[in-house]
């Protein structure tokens, strides 16, 4: 998973480029909006709420703007209804793809993701196509920033993490959805700083792509899916090695 993690490094850097362009607080505040829909507006009882508050403060995210999209959320105020929907794909190279949206028109989402992923050198799927690739899991990213893997491996595994990935420069520690708030805090406790904590979606299997011009298509075709408004998430199974991505990424 080498060149999976270091791609997302590669999006962390550009988060605050698309704060900027105002690209992810769309996405936050659709994301606020089904969350409060779905869950209420009580981000204590709401776990997926308060994970997208976090994400809208961490990329500083006006307090106004949260609270009028949990407003919206309720139905307190008028506004887009948004529905969620996911898609699945296969990429260059026979890469599976998954992606989570939020979106306000269904049939233009699924016509604008097909162009997307026929220009990019793949194809949108039936439902369930690749969904059973992945499985939900607790992620969280710790720099390295002179830690030991002994000493990350210890703290983790006895919170009861699942495994602990060691990279050029971070460690991700893995766990169950269930015990992924434990091992978070534990963490946490332990004085390390994590850049990144979420539950999410990781493949049970990847394709090494080795050949440029194919890694250099899945590359593209991620970014132009993390691009599009409507996308929230994108899952994908790719594994390039990491001296190709660091070449492609010009890093």
């Amino acid at each position: 998973m080498a060149g999976h993690s270091h791609w997302a490094q590669i999006k962390r850097k550009k988060a605050a480029q698309d704060a900027k362009r105002g690209k992810l607080f769309t996405k936050i505040t659709r994301e606020i909006i089904v969350a409060t829909r779905i869950g209420g507006g009580d981000p204590s009882s709401n776990p997926r709420l308060r994970a997208a508050i976090a994400a809208a403060k961490a990329a500083n995210m006006p307090k106004e703007n949260i609270e009028r999209a949990i407003r919206k959320g309720l139905g307190l105020e008028e506004g887009t209804q948004y529905e969620e929907a996911t898609f699945e794909g296969y990429g260059p190279g026979g890469v599976a793809v998954f992606i989570e949206s939020v979106t306000d028109n269904r049939r233009r989402t699924v016509s604008e993701l097909r162009h997307i992923f026929s220009k990019c050198g793949g194809n949108l799927a039936e439902p369930g196509a690749v969904a059973w690739i992945f499985e939900k899991k607790g992620l969280i990213v710790i720099p390295r920033d002179g830690l030991s893997e002994d000493q990350v491996l210890e703290v983790a595994l006895e919170a009861g993490a699942e495994d602990v990935r060691s990279y050029e420069g971070e460690f991700e520690i893995i766990t169950t959805p269930e015990d992924f708030e434990e091992v978070k805090a534990a963490i946490e406790k332990a004085g390390f700083s994590p850049s990144s904590t979420k539950v999410t979606l990781v493949p049970k299997t990847t394709v090494k792509l080795e050949d440029e011009k194919t890694a250099q298509q899945m590359l593209r075709l991620m970014e132009m899916l993390e691009e599009h408004d409507d996308v929230q998430q994108v899952y994908a199974n790719f594994d390039i090695p990491e001296n190709l991505m660091e070449k492609l990424s010009g890093t």
